[in-house]
Protein backbone atom coordinates (compact mmCIF):
# COMPACT_ATOMS: atom_id res chain seq x y z
CA UNK A 1 0.00 0.00 0.00
CA UNK A 2 1.04 3.63 -0.46
CA UNK A 3 0.77 5.88 2.15
CA UNK A 4 1.14 9.59 2.43
CA UNK A 5 1.18 10.95 5.83
CA UNK A 6 0.34 15.05 6.09
CA UNK A 7 1.67 16.96 9.08
CA UNK A 8 3.31 20.52 9.47
CA UNK A 9 5.91 19.29 11.71
CA UNK A 10 9.77 18.45 11.10
CA UNK A 11 11.02 15.06 11.84
CA UNK A 12 12.59 14.14 13.68
CA UNK A 13 11.47 15.69 16.65
CA UNK A 14 13.55 18.87 17.28
CA UNK A 15 12.57 18.40 21.15
CA UNK A 16 10.41 16.10 23.20
CA UNK A 17 7.64 16.15 20.08
CA UNK A 18 5.71 13.47 21.07
CA UNK A 19 3.06 13.65 17.98
CA UNK A 20 6.33 13.78 16.14
CA UNK A 21 7.74 10.64 17.42
CA UNK A 22 4.59 8.65 17.14
CA UNK A 23 4.69 9.50 13.09
CA UNK A 24 8.42 8.59 12.90
CA UNK A 25 7.69 5.15 14.25
CA UNK A 26 4.36 4.68 12.33
CA UNK A 27 6.13 5.49 9.23
CA UNK A 28 9.02 3.42 10.00
CA UNK A 29 7.42 0.41 10.66
CA UNK A 30 4.98 0.49 7.93
CA UNK A 31 8.18 0.93 5.83
CA UNK A 32 9.74 -2.07 7.40
CA UNK A 33 6.79 -3.81 6.67
CA UNK A 34 6.92 -3.29 2.89
CA UNK A 35 4.73 -0.21 2.54
CA UNK A 36 5.59 2.78 0.50
CA UNK A 37 5.57 5.88 2.82
CA UNK A 38 5.63 9.44 1.57
CA UNK A 39 6.02 12.49 4.15
CA UNK A 40 4.92 15.82 3.31
CA UNK A 41 6.08 17.62 6.37
CA UNK A 42 8.09 20.18 7.75
CA UNK A 43 11.49 21.90 5.96
CA UNK A 44 14.44 20.34 6.93
CA UNK A 45 12.83 17.08 7.24
CA UNK A 46 15.51 14.17 7.17
CA UNK A 47 13.68 10.91 7.30
CA UNK A 48 15.92 7.89 5.59
CA UNK A 49 13.53 5.08 5.10
CA UNK A 50 10.52 7.56 3.39
CA UNK A 51 10.32 9.86 0.49
CA UNK A 52 10.11 13.75 2.13
CA UNK A 53 8.01 16.24 0.40
CA UNK A 54 9.03 19.34 1.90
CA UNK A 55 5.45 21.06 2.70
CA UNK A 56 5.09 24.61 0.76
CA UNK A 57 2.60 26.73 2.16
CA UNK A 58 2.09 28.89 -0.95
CA UNK A 59 0.77 25.82 -2.84
CA UNK A 60 -2.59 23.81 -2.11
CA UNK A 61 -1.81 20.82 -0.36
CA UNK A 62 -3.83 18.25 -3.00
CA UNK A 63 -0.95 19.63 -5.45
CA UNK A 64 2.14 18.03 -3.24
CA UNK A 65 0.46 14.82 -2.58
CA UNK A 66 1.76 11.40 -4.75
CA UNK A 67 -0.94 11.06 -7.18
CA UNK A 68 0.09 7.29 -6.25
CA UNK A 69 -0.92 7.34 -3.55
CA UNK A 70 -3.87 5.14 -1.78
CA UNK A 71 -4.51 6.37 1.33
CA UNK A 72 -3.51 9.87 3.01
CA UNK A 73 -3.49 10.24 5.99
CA UNK A 74 -4.01 13.46 7.90
CA UNK A 75 -2.98 15.18 11.78
CA UNK A 76 -4.92 17.63 11.20
CA UNK A 77 -8.27 19.07 9.24
CA UNK A 78 -8.58 17.63 5.54
CA UNK A 79 -8.91 19.91 3.23
CA UNK A 80 -12.74 21.00 1.54
CA UNK A 81 -13.67 18.49 -1.16
CA UNK A 82 -10.48 16.22 -0.74
CA UNK A 83 -11.16 13.70 -3.44
CA UNK A 84 -8.04 10.63 -2.37
CA UNK A 85 -9.44 8.31 0.19
CA UNK A 86 -7.82 9.75 3.69
CA UNK A 87 -8.27 9.25 7.28
CA UNK A 88 -7.37 12.10 9.84
CA UNK A 89 -5.72 11.41 13.61
CA UNK A 90 -7.02 13.58 16.33
CA UNK A 91 -4.26 14.03 18.74
CA UNK A 92 -6.02 16.37 21.28
CA UNK A 93 -8.85 17.32 22.85
CA UNK A 94 -9.71 20.59 20.51
CA UNK A 95 -10.87 19.13 17.64
CA UNK A 96 -13.96 20.35 15.73
CA UNK A 97 -14.65 18.83 12.19
CA UNK A 98 -17.07 19.02 9.81
CA UNK A 99 -19.16 15.92 9.39
CA UNK A 100 -17.86 14.45 6.68
CA UNK A 101 -14.01 14.43 7.96
CA UNK A 102 -15.52 13.34 11.14
CA UNK A 103 -16.76 9.92 9.80
CA UNK A 104 -12.74 9.67 8.96
CA UNK A 105 -11.48 10.65 11.77
CA UNK A 106 -9.17 8.19 13.91
CA UNK A 107 -8.54 9.20 17.90
CA UNK A 108 -5.81 8.03 20.08
CA UNK A 109 -7.90 6.10 22.87
CA UNK A 110 -10.94 4.16 23.48
CA UNK A 111 -12.09 7.22 26.11
CA UNK A 112 -10.73 9.73 23.18
CA UNK A 113 -12.91 8.60 20.75
CA UNK A 114 -16.03 8.54 22.77
CA UNK A 115 -15.40 11.18 24.44
CA UNK A 116 -15.78 13.03 20.87
CA UNK A 117 -18.85 10.73 20.17
CA UNK A 118 -17.18 8.52 17.71
CA UNK A 119 -15.58 4.92 18.01
CA UNK A 120 -12.66 4.58 15.65
CA UNK A 121 -9.10 4.75 17.72
CA UNK A 122 -5.39 3.55 17.61
CA UNK A 123 -2.92 3.74 20.63
CA UNK A 124 0.14 5.47 20.07
CA UNK A 125 3.24 3.40 19.42
CA UNK A 126 6.88 4.45 19.60
CA UNK A 127 10.01 3.02 18.10
CA UNK A 128 11.52 1.35 20.87
CA UNK A 129 14.79 0.41 18.96
CA UNK A 130 15.12 4.18 19.94
CA UNK A 131 15.76 3.20 23.72
CA UNK A 132 18.11 1.45 25.80
CA UNK A 133 17.61 -2.42 25.43
CA UNK A 134 15.74 -4.37 28.10
CA UNK A 135 19.40 -5.34 29.61
CA UNK A 136 19.88 -2.31 30.93
CA UNK A 137 16.77 -2.34 33.36
CA UNK A 138 18.03 -1.93 36.77
CA UNK A 139 15.76 -3.63 39.48
CA UNK A 140 13.03 -2.16 41.67
CA UNK A 141 15.54 -2.39 44.85
CA UNK A 142 17.95 0.10 42.96
CA UNK A 143 16.21 2.63 41.91
CA UNK A 144 15.83 5.78 43.59
CA UNK A 145 12.93 8.37 43.88
CA UNK A 146 10.03 9.30 41.69
CA UNK A 147 9.52 11.34 38.33
CA UNK A 148 7.22 13.60 36.81
CA UNK A 149 7.32 13.73 33.03
CA UNK A 150 5.21 16.56 30.86
CA UNK A 151 4.75 20.36 30.45
CA UNK A 152 4.98 20.75 34.44
CA UNK A 153 3.43 24.12 33.21
CA UNK A 154 -0.07 23.38 31.95
CA UNK A 155 -2.05 22.93 35.38
CA UNK A 156 -3.52 19.85 33.87
CA UNK A 157 -1.01 18.20 34.43
CA UNK A 158 -1.05 18.79 37.94
CA UNK A 159 2.45 18.91 38.59
CA UNK A 160 1.95 20.24 41.95
CA UNK A 161 0.03 17.08 43.14
CA UNK A 162 2.89 14.71 41.78
CA UNK A 163 4.90 16.83 43.98
CA UNK A 164 2.93 16.39 47.09
CA UNK A 165 2.62 12.91 46.49
CA UNK A 166 6.18 12.50 46.47
CA UNK A 167 7.12 14.39 49.76
CA UNK A 168 4.27 12.35 51.36
CA UNK A 169 5.75 9.06 50.09
CA UNK A 170 9.03 9.14 50.15
CA UNK A 171 12.08 10.17 53.06
CA UNK A 172 14.86 10.08 50.15
CA UNK A 173 16.51 12.95 49.63
CA UNK A 174 15.18 13.52 46.37
CA UNK A 175 11.65 12.58 46.04
CA UNK A 176 10.61 13.88 42.29
CA UNK A 177 12.55 14.73 39.22
CA UNK A 178 10.46 17.22 36.97
CA UNK A 179 11.33 16.81 33.51
CA UNK A 180 9.31 18.98 31.87
CA UNK A 181 9.41 21.96 33.83
CA UNK A 182 11.46 24.55 36.21
CA UNK A 183 11.36 25.71 39.63
CA UNK A 184 9.50 28.94 38.94
CA UNK A 185 6.80 29.06 36.09
CA UNK A 186 4.83 31.88 35.70
CA UNK A 187 3.67 31.53 32.55
CA UNK A 188 0.14 29.88 33.66
CA UNK A 189 0.14 31.12 37.27
CA UNK A 190 2.75 31.80 39.25
CA UNK A 191 3.93 28.36 41.19
CA UNK A 192 7.54 27.93 43.11
CA UNK A 193 8.68 25.01 44.59
CA UNK A 194 11.02 25.52 47.06
CA UNK A 195 11.46 21.95 48.90
CA UNK A 196 15.38 21.01 47.70
CA UNK A 197 13.58 17.21 47.83
CA UNK A 198 11.86 18.62 44.58
CA UNK A 199 14.30 18.50 41.78
CA UNK A 200 13.81 20.49 38.00
CA UNK A 201 15.59 19.45 34.84
CA UNK A 202 13.24 21.45 32.57
CA UNK A 203 13.42 19.95 28.92
CA UNK A 204 15.82 17.00 28.83
CA UNK A 205 17.56 15.54 26.02
CA UNK A 206 16.60 11.30 25.28
CA UNK A 207 19.40 10.27 26.54
CA UNK A 208 18.95 12.02 29.74
CA UNK A 209 15.44 11.32 29.78
CA UNK A 210 15.97 7.72 29.90
CA UNK A 211 18.65 7.66 32.70
CA UNK A 212 16.80 9.48 34.99
CA UNK A 213 13.45 7.00 34.43
CA UNK A 214 15.92 3.51 34.31
CA UNK A 215 16.58 4.63 37.91
CA UNK A 216 13.26 6.35 38.98
CA UNK A 217 10.85 4.23 41.43
CA UNK A 218 7.84 5.26 39.06
CA UNK A 219 6.20 7.69 37.28
CA UNK A 220 3.77 9.93 39.62
CA UNK A 221 1.04 11.28 37.06
CA UNK A 222 -2.03 13.23 38.66
CA UNK A 223 -3.42 14.24 35.45
CA UNK A 224 -6.60 16.52 35.96
CA UNK A 225 -7.49 16.38 32.83
CA UNK A 226 -8.85 13.48 30.16
CA UNK A 227 -5.41 12.85 29.06
CA UNK A 228 -6.06 11.32 24.88
CA UNK A 229 -2.77 8.94 25.42
CA UNK A 230 -0.47 9.96 27.44
CA UNK A 231 3.16 9.24 25.98
CA UNK A 232 4.97 9.70 29.20
CA UNK A 233 3.23 6.77 30.47
CA UNK A 234 4.63 4.27 28.00
CA UNK A 235 7.93 5.56 27.91
CA UNK A 236 7.71 5.02 31.58
CA UNK A 237 6.80 1.74 31.76
CA UNK A 238 9.02 0.55 28.73
CA UNK A 239 12.05 1.47 31.08
CA UNK A 240 10.85 -0.09 33.93
CA UNK A 241 8.75 2.40 36.20
CA UNK A 242 5.67 1.51 37.07
CA UNK A 243 2.74 4.72 37.20
CA UNK A 244 0.83 5.96 39.40
CA UNK A 245 -2.47 8.39 38.09
CA UNK A 246 -5.51 9.35 38.44
CA UNK A 247 -7.95 7.09 36.37
CA UNK A 248 -8.86 9.61 33.54
CA UNK A 249 -8.87 10.15 30.55
CA UNK A 250 -7.15 7.05 28.38
CA UNK A 251 -5.24 6.04 31.96
CA UNK A 252 -7.67 2.80 32.25
CA UNK A 253 -6.67 1.32 29.21
CA UNK A 254 -2.88 2.29 29.69
CA UNK A 255 -2.26 1.27 33.25
CA UNK A 256 -3.45 -2.22 34.40
CA UNK A 257 -2.88 -3.02 38.15
CA UNK A 258 0.20 -5.03 37.47
CA UNK A 259 2.00 -2.24 36.26
CA UNK A 260 0.46 0.54 38.72
CA UNK A 261 -1.83 1.68 40.43
CA UNK A 262 -5.26 4.82 40.08
CA UNK A 263 -6.64 6.85 42.02
CA UNK A 264 -7.57 10.54 42.71
CA UNK A 265 -6.67 10.76 46.33
CA UNK A 266 -3.35 12.05 47.10
CA UNK A 267 -3.04 10.24 50.56
CA UNK A 268 -4.63 7.05 49.22
CA UNK A 269 -2.04 7.42 46.70
CA UNK A 270 1.05 7.97 48.76
CA UNK A 271 0.00 5.08 50.83
CA UNK A 272 -0.43 2.73 47.91
CA UNK A 273 3.47 3.52 47.38
CA UNK A 274 4.42 3.55 50.67
CA UNK A 275 2.85 0.02 51.13
CA UNK A 276 3.36 -1.47 47.69
CA UNK A 277 5.51 0.60 45.45
CA UNK A 278 8.50 -1.76 45.60
CA UNK A 279 6.78 -4.92 44.63
CA UNK A 280 6.40 -3.39 40.87
CA UNK A 281 8.50 -5.32 38.38
CA UNK A 282 10.70 -3.34 36.57
CA UNK A 283 10.90 -6.35 33.77
CA UNK A 284 6.58 -7.08 34.07
CA UNK A 285 6.30 -2.63 33.19
CA UNK A 286 9.01 -3.51 30.31
CA UNK A 287 7.02 -6.34 28.68
CA UNK A 288 3.71 -5.08 28.95
CA UNK A 289 4.94 -1.77 27.33
CA UNK A 290 6.89 -3.42 24.67
CA UNK A 291 4.64 -5.34 23.22
CA UNK A 292 1.00 -3.54 23.59
CA UNK A 293 2.51 -0.12 22.63
CA UNK A 294 5.17 -0.32 20.02
CA UNK A 295 5.23 1.17 16.54
CA UNK A 296 4.55 -1.98 14.53
CA UNK A 297 1.13 -2.89 16.88
CA UNK A 298 0.26 0.84 16.09
CA UNK A 299 0.97 0.64 12.29
CA UNK A 300 -1.26 -3.06 12.08
CA UNK A 301 -4.01 -0.79 13.41
CA UNK A 302 -3.51 1.92 11.31
CA UNK A 303 -3.47 -0.75 8.21
CA UNK A 304 -6.98 -1.83 9.15
CA UNK A 305 -8.53 1.68 8.93
CA UNK A 306 -6.29 2.30 5.90
CA UNK A 307 -7.81 -0.21 4.12
CA UNK A 308 -11.44 1.05 5.01
CA UNK A 309 -11.13 4.31 4.04
CA UNK A 310 -9.36 2.92 0.42
CA UNK A 311 -12.53 0.85 0.16
CA UNK A 312 -14.65 3.64 0.51
CA UNK A 313 -15.93 3.26 4.26
CA UNK A 314 -16.39 5.54 6.68
CA UNK A 315 -14.24 4.73 10.37
CA UNK A 316 -17.01 6.05 12.45
CA UNK A 317 -20.65 5.32 11.60
CA UNK A 318 -22.85 5.87 14.62
CA UNK A 319 -21.77 9.28 15.59
CA UNK A 320 -22.84 11.01 18.28
CA UNK A 321 -22.26 15.15 19.63
CA UNK A 322 -18.66 15.47 21.60
CA UNK A 323 -18.76 15.93 25.07
CA UNK A 324 -19.37 19.68 25.92
CA UNK A 325 -16.30 20.39 27.57
CA UNK A 326 -13.43 17.82 26.99
CA UNK A 327 -11.04 20.25 28.76
CA UNK A 328 -12.85 20.32 31.93
CA UNK A 329 -10.22 20.40 34.99
CA UNK A 330 -10.96 16.89 37.09
CA UNK A 331 -11.17 16.32 41.40
CA UNK A 332 -8.09 16.01 42.64
CA UNK A 333 -7.51 16.29 46.83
Amino acid sequence: MNVAIVLNNILPAQTYGGTERVIWGLAKALSTMGHKVSLICGKGSRVPFAQVIERDPSLPLERQIPADADVVHFQEDAPDNFQKPYIITCHGNRIALAERQRSMSVYVSRNHAERHGCSAFVHNGLDWSAYPSPAELPPMRSRRGFHFLGKAAWRAKNVKGAINVALKASDETIRLRVLGGDRLCLKMGFRLTLSPRIRFHGMVTDTEKARIILNSRGLIFPIRWHEPFGLAVTESLYLGAPVFATPYGSMPELITPEVGFMCADSNAMAAHIRECGGDYSPSVCHEYAATLFSAEAMARNYLKLYEQAANGLPLNTMMTPPEADPMARLPWQ
